[in-house]
């Protein structure tokens, strides 16, 4: 049973994982932590100090890899404000966002294009680099929305089989554009879904710099927030550098918790933003998205402890994970990507019988579940679960 707790802010970003690891579960969210004094903090970490008893009309969903904390109190309180003005277009708001993001990422505010989500992203981006004889070059195991709008555009889809542990196999998805006559969309997810593992640029930096004829790519990088290995590099820099065959996708519905708002955007090349902006719905965005990311931009300290969030819940996924013997993927996004023991469909019912919701098939990876991360305080009743059906003899 969680402790009626209440963690602060500043204590929770300083757990490090070595401080994490040496503690059991109830030493993490013991008393002594919540007696801190909390009045130089505006929040506290919400749900860990309540009890989580999900029931069958209240599971915990770790099913679409949700920011399960929320959006910062400045971004609800800005979308609540702007409720009154809803019944306007955000014209005088739109240009604000973009000239905010285009400050973030270093480039013209005529680099960036509002799209509603990522998924107008990925839908607009590829409507405009369809060309006769066009293929989209995929991983074998990726988000699927990209082979989803190119199979509604006839395009050639062509899958490179991943490597051990499903690592993205970079050299092969450049033959496959080295065997390809026509025009090649290259769309990578990076940190990647389902597997929430990321690849290195230096892997693909000499191919990018190469400028391969008739090759666009594509980065996805709705999870690059969550990432904590010192290595990442985000395809922006290759932007900043001018590079003309460079297109990234942006979201703040993960590390801004805005999934149900849409807003999401597009960073490119003028040229490259020109004629992805003629298939997008003309920059209609959700009025109280637009002023929620507008607030939620600029509120870093928030941004901060919900990436922190994220990773003490991972700790705790990969401390039972480990215990029960269940291999798992190195995450480096607000879920992780484990096998299991028995068939995928029978664990998620049994998941499911105990209010737990998680990932759907994911193939080729049939014995392999995506779980996203919930609170900890989620996370702690998850634990619980797994290690109760392992001394049953059930995973």
């Amino acid at each position: 049973m969680i402790s009626n707790l209440n963690i602060s802010r500043r204590k929770l970003i300083t757990f490090s994982s070595a401080a994490i690891a040496g503690l059991s579960i109830n030493q993490l969210l013991s008393k002594a932590h919540a007696m801190e004094v909390q009045n130089s903090v505006s929040f506290s970490l919400p749900m860990v100090n309540k009890v989580v008893t999900p029931d069958a009309t209240n599971p915990v969903r770790l099913n679409f890899n949700e920011n399960t904390l929320g959006m910062s109190p400045s971004a609800k309180q800005a979308a609540i404000d702007a409720v009154p003005k809803a019944n306007r277009y955000a014209k005088a708001e739109m240009p604000l966002l973009n000239k905010a993001l285009a400050q973030h990422h270093h480039v013209s505010e005529k680099q960036i294009l509002l799209t509603a989500g990522s998924s107008e992203g990925i839908r607009s981006t590829i409507s405009a680099f369809v060309k006769p004889n066009t293929q989209l070059v995929i991983p074998e195991l990726t988000y699927g929305d990209g082979e989803h709008f190119a199979k509604i555009f006839n395009l050639k889809i062509t899958k490179v089989p991943c490597l051990t542990d499903w690592k993205i196999d970079i050299t092969g998805l450049q033959k496959a554009v080295e065997d390809y006559q026509g025009f090649s969309i290259v769309y990578l997810v990076n940190p990647n879904n389902p597997t929430s593992t990321v690849f290195g640029m230096k892997e693909i930096e000499s191919w990018i710099s190469s400028k391969p004829k008739n090759t666009i790519f594509i980065f996805d990088e709705a999870y690059a927030e969550f990432v904590n290995d010192p290595t990442f590099e985000s395809a922006d820099k290759f932007i900043t550098q001018g590079y003309e065959n460079i297109v990234l996708l942006k979201t703040f519905s993960k590390i801004h918790a805005m999934a149900g708002l849409r807003v999401g955007y597009v960073v490119s090349t003028d040229e490259n933003i020109k004629n992805i902006a003629q298939y997008v719905a003309g920059e209609k965005l959700n009025y109280c998205g637009v002023c929620a990311a507008l607030a939620s931009i600029n509120d870093t300290q928030y941004l901060s402890y919900s990436k922190k969030v994220v990773d003490v819940s991972r700790e705790i996924m990969e401390k039972v994970l480990s215990e029960l013997g269940l291999h798992y993927l190195k995450s480096e996004t607000n879920f992780m990507f484990h096998k299991v023991p028995i068939k995928l469909n029978d664990y998620r019912e049994l998941m499911k019988h105990n209010f737990i919701l998680v990932g759907r098939d994911f193939p080729p990876a049939t014995n392999w579940c995506r779980i996203s991360l919930g609170t900890p305080g989620e996370m702690l009743y998850v634990a619980n679960v797994m290690r109760e059906l392992r001394d049953r003899a059930m995973i």
